[in-house]
C-alpha cells in the first residue's frame, strides 16, 4: 500500500464535521514508520497549505508544488489536494498544526531525540522548498517559517543555515550552511560537511520516517552543503 492509500485511508476515517488535525491526533504518540511517514506527509502539506495565499480550491499549479518534494503516481493527486484544502479550510492556524506536528516528535516532557529533531529540519526544508516554488521568499513566509521553526523547537541558527541553503539571495555564509561557528577549523569544517551528507542520504532519511516518496528534499540541501565546503576548503587552501 502506497503513502498515497494510507492517506485516503485517513481521510476517509474521518468523522463529518472532523478536522484535519483529527489525523494527528490519532497518531499521537504513534511510533511505527509506516505512521510516522503518513504524519510527515500530512504534515508538508497541511503546512504548505496554510502558507498557501490563494483563496479557493487548489489548482494543478498548487499541486505541481508538492510534485518538487513527493513522487506520486498519475490520478493520485487528489489525495494531496484533499488534504490542502481541507488545511486551508479548517479554522486553526497553522500554529496549531505545527504544535500537533512537534508533539508527535516529542512527547510531552520528553527530550527531542536527534533523529527526530532532524526529521523536524527535513520537515521545514520541505515548507522552504514549497515556498521557493515560485521563484521567490516574501517576507510573509520567511516570518511564517521562523515561526514554525520556533514552535518545533529549533533555533535561530538552525533557521539561519536552512535559509542559506534554500533562499536565493540570503546571506550565504559557508560556516552558516553548515551550520558551524565561523572560526571553526578546517578538520571541524570537514567533519560537519561528512556529517550532513550522511544524514542527507536517502537510507537515513528513511530511517527518520521520512518517506520515500520525499527524498528529493535533500538534492538542494546537498548542492548547498558541498558548496559550502568547496568555498571553506578553498579559502583554507589559498
Amino acid at each position: 500500500m502506497s503513502i498515497w492509500d494510507r492517506i485516503a485511508d485517513a481521510l476517509a476515517a474521518l468523522a463529518q464535521g472532523e478536522g484535519l488535525l483529527a489525523v494527528f491526533d490519532r497518531l499521537r504518540g504513534v511510533q511505527t514508520l509506516p505512521e510516522r511517514s503518513l504524519g510527515f506527509t500530512i504534515a508538508v502539506i497541511a503546512l504548505g497549505a496554510k502558507m498557501a495565499k490563494a483563496d479557493g480550491q487548489v489548482t494543478r499549479d498548487e499541486v505541481t508544488m508538492f510534485r518538487r518534494i513527493f513522487s506520486f503516481a498519475e490520478g493520485e493527486e487528489h489525495n494531496a489536494a484533499r488534504v490542502f484544502n481541507l488545511a486551508r479550510q479548517d479554522v486553526a492556524g497553522f500554529d496549531a498544526y505545527a504544535r500537533k506536528v512537534a508533539a508527535m516528535f516529542r512527547p510531552e516532557g520528553e527530550k527531542l531525540r536527534a533523529d527526530d529533531q532532524n526529521t523536524l529540519i527535513d520537515l521545514l526544508e520541505g515548507l522552504f522548498q514549497i515556498a521557493m516554488a515560485d521563484g521567490s521568499f516574501h517576507p510573509g513566509e520567511d516570518d511564517y517559517l521562523l515561526r514554525v521553526a520556533t514552535i518545533f523547537g529549533l533555533d535561530e541558527s538552525c533557521y539561519r543555515m536552512m535559509r542559506a541553503r534554500f533562499v536565493e539571495g540570503a546571506p550565504r555564509d559557508p560556516f552558516d550552511v553548515l551550520g558551524i561557528p565561523a572560526d571553526a577549523t578546517l578538520d571541524e569544517a570537514r567533519m560537519a560537511w561528512r556529517r550532513a551528507v550522511k544524514e542527507s542520504h536517502p537510507d537515513a532519511m528513511i530511517a527518520r520516517g521520512v518517506p520515500e516518496e520525499a527524498i528529493r528534499l535533500a538534492e538542494r540541501r546537498l548542492i548547498a552543503i558541498n558548496a559550502a565546503w568547496d568555498e571553506i576548503s578553498g579559502r583554507r587552501a589559498a
